[in-house]
């Protein structure tokens, strides 16, 4: 399965630590063959509760790969924040690439949650925003001319709080949604060039941003970790909390072949929390 995959080259935001969900997609592509590029931060970012993949680790991680799944690998720094440092990623792409055929949006993070919207701090709703939004546009528009040309495929990381609200976490429910309407733009403009542009929209995965999550929510509700963990899987209809497995899953079938008539669209994968007619 998944045969068309081999040989291809992908680079996905966001994949430079293990317990992500970006490291579980490049791992799951890398063992059907496809080169894997991984950009990353290389640095912890004092601003965000979650921690960011450290420079070793991501190279750690590309050796790793190519290693085991005898793929070339290449492992970038990346702040999709900066400009700069999003035109330097390019450069250092083609220097080794010859061209990208998936790309996988997926750095994203959340700043100054939990807050009410009349009490968020400005500076980390916007950069909320600048990273999660803007940050898939930047890294879109310097790659795309290292995809045109052939067919290929861009997968967005969108979310379940882009579609549904979520309480005191407003910033990352707007970036998201605009996430979600920035891959159906890109899916109208790129068709003609038959590039596919769809976006995932996962609700609870357990990742270490959900494991922040339950820490506060634990916090909140005056129960234990675990109580709040089995709570939050009993509110799903599959009851069980979501895997960088699933996400994987999903990824891979959208940048392959499979999905060939499939562009455009925000697939939800949350476990059946939310199901839209």
């Amino acid at each position: 399965m998944y045969e068309d995959m081999k040989g291809k080259t992908a680079l996905i935001t966001g994949a430079g630590k293990r317990s992500g969900m970006g490291y579980a997609i490049a791992r799951r592509m890398a063992s059907l063959g496809v080169h894997i590029i991984i950009a990353d931060l290389g640095k912890q970012d004092e601003g965000s509760a979650i921690k960011t993949a450290p420079a070793a680790e991501m190279d750690e991680i590309t050796r790793e790969m190519a290693v085991n799944y005898k793929v070339r690998t290449l492992a970038i720094p990346l702040d999709v924040t900066d400009s700069g440092s999003v035109e330097k990623m390019a450069a250092e792409v083609k220097r080794h690439f010859e061209r990208i055929d998936i790309l996988c949006n997926n750095a994203g993070a959340v700043f100054g949650a939990p807050s009410a919207v009349h009490t968020y701090d400005e500076a980390q709703w916007l950069k909320t925003i600048d990273l999660n939004l803007n940050g898939t546009f930047r890294v879109s528009r310097v790659l795309l001319p290292l995809m045109l040309g052939k067919p290929g495929s861009i997968v967005n990381t969108a979310s379940r709080a882009g579609k549904f609200p979520p309480i005191l976490n407003g910033a990352y429910a707007c970036a998201k949604a605009a996430v979600i309407m920035l891959t159906k733009v890109m899916a109208k403009e790129l068709g003609g060039a038959g590039i596919r542009v769809n976006a995932i929209c996962p609700g609870q995965i357990y990742t270490d941003l959900l494991e922040w999550q339950l820490n506060l929510e634990s916090q909140f509700f005056g129960n234990t970790f675990e109580e709040r963990k089995q709570a939050m899987a009993g509110e799903i209809p599959l009851r069980r909390i979501g895997t960088v497995e699933d996400m994987a899953d999903l990824a891979v079938f959208l940048a392959s072949d499979a999905s060939g008539f499939i562009t455009g669209q925000a697939i939800n994968l949350c476990g059946g929390q939310l199901m839209e007619v």
